[in-house]
């Protein structure tokens, strides 16, 4: 009895002691949650603008006008397309669908409501292999097209050879069964002791550029790495040149290959010395997984998140951004990539279009494979690349994601999830501030505050974040940063005259990056003039004083009056403050401008000299100014990169004609970048931290004063207000705290792939 007793009483106690706990757990949540409320999604302030469906004529095509535009091109017989990413050079594929951005006058008018909406059109490529010529046709108008334009002959001057097209799909699929049946099936011994390759491993292969030596070459020198997840730094000193000019498989050959630091004419010749001893043979070794980008420790916490106490201060309609004083229509190009458009501030128009042109590499090597690479990657498709950003690293958790579609080397369009991100974000450093300290005690501060546009685009083994940042004070910023693997060539003797050495037998090659952007500045208009500003020491008189002399800084300013000398060329010296200026003054007289402030660490660029350079004249200059022109649209081509040494595109033909730049519509032209010198700590990935560019649009007596100090981010204290909110939000702060809701994570980066299958 008294046993059942003490197991009642134990029994009621537990159950006490339960309900005690959940009473306790209610009351501290009840506590918790009261002064932490979830933060507001809604925003607290109103917007300072509305968002304007005019914006639309800059929006890429949607997924219903990419089929629109291909089912409308594959019922006309003649053109006789496919859409088959299967179909052979020697067959008519269709490429590439665009937007083809209207006529600037046409677009201006309507945006200030003195002309209807124009056209809306697509840019349609067909690689025409039966016929051996590329068209470029327009196609329109959207969202019902009744007409299709070839608009070749037009835009470049001449006929686009079909040598010049990009590597499809289908191409590839071709170059991997060449390869298999004429070069690894042939050499099963050798694949098998030096690098461990049979039926079931392989080795993979990337290809250097440009293909071949002189215009109509269509030959590949073809670098094997290890099938590993970095492979670029894993090469296993096997590389291949093959002919595949004709756009009939039959007819390509095996010209040369390399194999440990030894040239063979044929692969018959590469066996018959391998088996005859007369080689230094490649022992095969497994590579450790030095490539990995794996954690190699268990991650403890979260680092720190961004977050809106007070809802977001922008806002995103269609292609159309609002934040503050700032307004924007955007759109990703498949080929160039990111770019804005009709950028105003204040309301002002500050610029017409801003965006990315292209990103090339040029690389030293010993061996074949980069001894005369230069990759420009728009020939490839930047914008063509750029993926999932993975949230909460490519972008803060809570930034604003936007899906894009695109139709380049595909069957149907692709959507592409969560491939832009737009953002506010601290900048971690106080955008002004002062501490008054010596008379008037007080402290003014602003935080930098400013809204981040961007994308990521992984094309191959590099990846380019690129970012278009618009601060409070009017300025705006274009930047790239480097990321990804090096690309990397195996280690023989005199090899380190281009490199380092990164990993065993493998060598990091020197390269430089050069980017290029299109800045269509329209300051107060379109009627505008170029000026340099800079110093230089005087010998001036002292006025207290004739008698006594001082070397002391004066201004120097020019206005310069044509495309030449507007022309800035590396290497030389130019005036260190370039100004986009307008006819109007400010209230202290001075012309209203924009500076464009670039910041570069490029290498040299490539002796003009060279067959290959006028592909890419552009980056002979840190800055060029031309008159606006609708036929000189981009410094760059499609056809650039394979077709190198007669380049459908040569920028250096913008500035040949020398125009007049006074009261024109200007475009600079910006090339930024640096050198890169690759070294240990690029294994296993280059890290953006120092790596990369861009230009700073700023405006110059533009305004009478800084416009953020009309920012409601400012910070204004006296002694004795302290603790006021009056004018100082992060007085309020802890009282306001609250916590962030998260969307659940997801992420579909692997949609939109390439696929070596139909």
């Amino acid at each position: 009895m008294v046993e059942r007793r003490m197991n009642s009483l134990v029994k009621w106690a537990l159950i006490l002691f339960v309900l005690v706990s959940i009473i306790l757990n209610i009351v501290l949540i009840g506590i918790h949650s009261s002064r932490t409320p979830k933060c507001s999604a809604q925003r607290v302030h109103p917007l300072r603008g509305k968002h304007d469906k005019r914006s639309l004529v800059f929006a890429d095509l949607t997924r219903e006008e990419y089929l629109q535009v291909q089912q409308f091109m594959l019922k006309d017989k003649i053109l006789n397309i496919s859409i088959n990413q299967a179909t052979t050079p020697s067959e008519n594929f269709l490429f590439l669908i665009d937007l083809s951005l209207p006529k600037k006058v046409d677009v201006l008018a309507y945006l200030s409501g003195t002309s209807p909406k124009p056209d809306r059109e697509a840019t349609a490529v067909v690689f025409h292999g039966s016929k051996g010529y590329i068209k470029e046709y327009v196609v329109g108008p959207l969202p019902n097209p009744t007409y299709i334009k070839d608009v070749t002959l037009d835009k470049y001057g001449a006929q686009l050879p079909i040598n010049a097209r990009t590597v499809t799909i289908g191409e590839y699929n071709l170059l991997f069964k060449f390869l298999d049946d004429e070069v690894f099936s042939k050499l099963k011994k050798l694949m098998k002791e030096s690098f461990d390759v049979d039926e079931n491993k392989k080795l993979n292969p990337f290809e250097q550029m440009p293909r071949g030596l002189r215009s109509g070459d269509r030959k590949t020198w073809i670098s094997f790495f290890r099938d590993m997840s970095g492979m670029y730094i894993h090469p296993v000193g096997f590389e291949v040149l093959v002919d595949h000019g004709s756009v009939n498989a039959s007819q390509w050959k095996v010209e040369r290959l390399l194999y440990n630091g030894q040239y063979f004419n044929t692969v018959e010749d590469l066996k018959q010395k391998y088996d005859a001893m007369s080689v230094k043979k490649i022992a095969y070794k497994k590579s450790p997984d030095y490539d990995s980008l794996k954690p190699r420790n268990k991650p403890l916490q979260i680092g720190p998140q961004l977050f809106y106490a007070e809802g977001k201060r922008y806002s995103v309609s269609n292609n159309h951004v609002l934040y503050m004083d700032w307004s924007f229509a955007f759109g990703l190009s498949s080929l160039t990539g990111m770019r804005v458009f009709d950028v105003r501030f204040k309301n002002e128009r500050i610029a017409y279009e801003l965006s990315v042109q292209e990103a090339m590499s040029v690389y030293g090597s010993l061996t074949p494979g980069m001894i005369l690479t230069k990759f420009l990657d728009s020939s490839i498709g930047i914008g063509r690349f750029a993926h999932e950003l993975t949230r909460g690293v490519d972008c803060p958790y809570e930034a604003t994601y936007v899906d894009t579609y695109r139709y380049i080397d595909v069957q149907a369009p692709v959507r592409y999830r969560n491939s832009i991100c737009i953002f506010e974000h601290n900048m971690g450093q106080p955008l002004r501030r002062h501490f008054g300290d010596f008379f008037h005690k007080s402290y003014g501060g602003m935080v930098n505050s400013a809204l981040v546009f961007r994308t990521i685009t992984a094309i191959g083994n590099y990846d380019y974040m690129w970012d278009f940042i618009f601060y409070q004070t009017g300025a705006v910023e274009a930047k790239v940063h480097a990321t990804g693997y090096i690309t990397s060539s195996y280690l023989v003797d005199g090899s380190q005259k281009y490199g380092h050495q990164v990993a065993e037998n493998v060598l990091g090659n020197i390269h430089t990056h050069f980017i290029n952007f299109k800045v269509d500045l329209d300051v107060l208009g379109e009627r505008n003039v170029f000026q340099t500003k800079d110093m230089e020491y005087v010998n001036v008189s002292l006025p207290w004083k004739t008698d006594h002399h001082a070397m002391v800084p004066q201004l120097v300013e020019k206005q310069l009056k044509t495309e030449q000398e507007a022309a800035l060329r590396y290497g030389t010296k130019t005036p260190r403050y370039l100004h986009i200026a307008s006819n109007k003054t400010n209230k202290w007289g001075h012309q209203r401008s924009y500076r464009l402030q670039v910041f570069s660490f490029t290498g040299d660029h490539l002796p003009e000299s060279e067959p290959e350079e006028r592909s890419m004249s552009w980056a002979r200059y840190k800055v060029a100014i031309t008159k606006y022109k609708d036929s000189e649209l981009t410094s760059s081509s499609l056809y650039s990169q394979n077709n190198i040494w007669s380049p459908a595109v040569d920028f250096s033909k913008y500035i040949a004609d020398d125009e007049s730049i006074e009261d024109e519509d200007l475009v600079a032209w910006v090339t930024t970048g640096f050198l890169h010198i690759p070294h240990a700590e690029d294994i296993p990935n280059t890290v953006t931290v120092g790596n990369g560019g861009g230009v700073l649009l700023r405006p110059h007596n533009y305004f009478d004063e800084d416009p953020s100090i009309h920012s409601a981010d400012s910070v204004y204290i006296k002694p004795g207000s302290e603790n006021s909110c009056e004018n100082n939000r992060m007085a309020c702060l802890a009282k306001e705290t609250c916590s962030p809701v998260l969307e659940p994570f997801t992420f579909n980066g692997f949609e939109g792939v390439m696929k070596f299958e139909d």
